[in-house]
């Protein structure tokens, strides 16, 4: 059997002749693009650009420098480029406070929000979706450029090459989703069916400053100097999670779509080139706090079991951080969160822990907080991170 094949190349500032010269190499270690992107083919490629809007500098989005230097090698190859992610047209124009309208100017590429071009349904036979509408854009491409941000996710752990595609279906079918799949497995798994819906031809994912921490939008920024390239966005994800410290088949997404065929999830199967994955590694690399439900696949006692089944992690408004602008209450699937006062309040009767809030809100004024046993589980898991030496 072939090896999924991941590339690995150094990439430490955003200086687009840096990266340029990077992409360059991890798309040759790769098999190069020639295979991938015939001349004039239409290529869309999907970026990371969670609403509300947000600069460049927060590492929230995909890097427009990052896309651009991309962009360049796609062009060279002969492609007809449209880019784009379905975002909230509310607030203006979020393409322009995230540099992706300037940079998609310089470089005269097409640039379009997914929900004014529209979406398609098409079946994808999957484990909870039989059905889903994708965008039209997409859709009417010859070749999927999958472009995700290394970073963690309050719900699923990790957020990279096979969550990126969830993008690629309307808000409100997001929204809806969010509030019927509520538990991480649940979720990942609906994940894993629109991905095998899409299934990109190449993936190079941004990890030249990654989030760990509360990501997918308020946590910590941390520098990683790595930028991956793969054809299988599996693989790429298990490298991806093998770098901050986890075990690939600890991250619902990568397991269940390995497990469902559509991709390389297990490291003895991909073939590593370029730098080495433990020369890249961030063994301190924080971890969101659901990560802590990994332990009860590590470790088999009943009573660590007892106590991951019985970890929640439910959302709370830190007061003095909140503005009263309302994205949190727009999103929230469920209908707990109110704004009176110029503040949030949840209602946690009918919370779903969806963390919807969390991910929307650009003023970390929304904290995942852990009942006293999810905190002692958390601990327990940090403690095995560093004395186990696969990590977990």
């Amino acid at each position: 059997m072939n090896k999924a094949r991941v590339s690995i190349v150094r990439a430490y500032n955003y200086d687009y002749a840096e990266i340029h010269a990077a992409v360059v190499r991890g798309i040759e270690l790769i098999g190069g693009l020639a295979g991938v992107v015939p001349a004039g083919s239409k290529v869309f490629v999907k970026i990371n650009h969670i609403s509300p809007p947000s600069p460049p500098e927060k590492g929230i989005v995909t890097h427009p420098v990052f896309v651009e230097a991309v962009l360049a090698c796609l062009k060279e190859a002969g492609a007809d480029i449209t880019v784009g992610d379905d975002i909230s047209s509310s607030a203006g124009d979020g393409f322009r406070v995230s540099g992706f309208r300037q940079m998609c100017q310089r470089a005269n590429v097409r640039l379009v929000n997914l929900r004014e071009a529209g979406f398609v349904e098409v079946e994808c036979h999957g484990h909870f979706l039989e059905k889903v509408y994708l965008a039209r854009a997409m859709l009417d491409a010859d070749v999927i450029v999958n472009l995700p941000k290394l970073k963690t996710h309050s719900l699923c752990v990790l957020t990279c090459g096979v969550k990126n595609l969830y993008g690629v279906i309307p808000s409100g079918l997001r929204q809806r989703l969010h509030g019927e799949y509520t538990k991480c497995e649940n979720f990942s798994q609906m994940l894993v069916d629109i991905f095998s819906a899409v299934k990109p031809q190449l993936n190079i994912v941004d990890g030249i400053v990654a989030m760990e921490g509360e990501g997918p939008a308020a946590g910590s920024l941390r520098p990683m100097g790595v930028i991956l390239a793969s054809r299988d966005a599996v693989a790429l994800d298990a490298v991806s999670a093998r770098i901050i410290g986890l075990d690939p088949m600890d991250v619902d997404t990568t397991r269940y779509a390995h497990e469902r065929g559509l991709g390389v999830g297990r490291l003895e199967d991909i073939e590593v080139v370029g730098e080495r994955v433990e020369d890249v590694s961030v063994p301190d690399f924080k971890l969101p706090a659901g990560a802590a439900r990994t332990l009860s696949r590590i470790v088999p006692h009943s009573l660590v079991r007892f106590a991951v089944d019985r970890l929640f992690i439910r959302p709370s408004v830190v007061e003095s951080r909140c503005t009263g602008c309302a994205e949190c209450e727009k999103i929230c699937p469920s209908g707990a969160i109110s704004v009176s006062g110029k503040k949030a309040r949840i209602n946690h009767a009918i919370c779903l822990q969806c963390m919807c809030c969390h991910e929307v809100c650009r003023f970390n004024a929304i904290k995942p907080r852990q009942s006293i046993v999810g905190r002692m589980v958390q601990s327990l898991t940090r403690t095995l991170r560093r004395l186990l030496p696969t990590g977990i």
